[in-house]
């Protein structure tokens, strides 16, 4: 599930892939502000055929968070 997730953060936002950790922070590592986190959002909802709320994005803090978010809903 991280390597999706990853590959997703990589295309969707142009990242560096060797950045981005398990516990790296959306916003203080990764530069991911409100803008880019629902275009993150969008994508993540495309790749896996899910639907995230608005109060589910916003406590999303870290890589891991999404991974466990994700594990969630599938």
């Amino acid at each position: 599930m991280f390597e999706t997730i990853k590959k997703v953060l990589v295309s969707s936002l142009n990242l560096e892939a060797d950045h981005i950790q398990p516990d790296s922070r959306l916003n203080e590592d990764l530069d991911i502000d409100s803008l880019a986190a629902v275009e993150l959002a969008m994508e993540l909802e495309n790749e896996f055929g899910i639907q995230i709320e608005d109060e589910e994005l916003v406590k999303l803090k870290t890589v891991q968070d999404i991974v466990d978010l994700m594990n969630q809903k599938q």
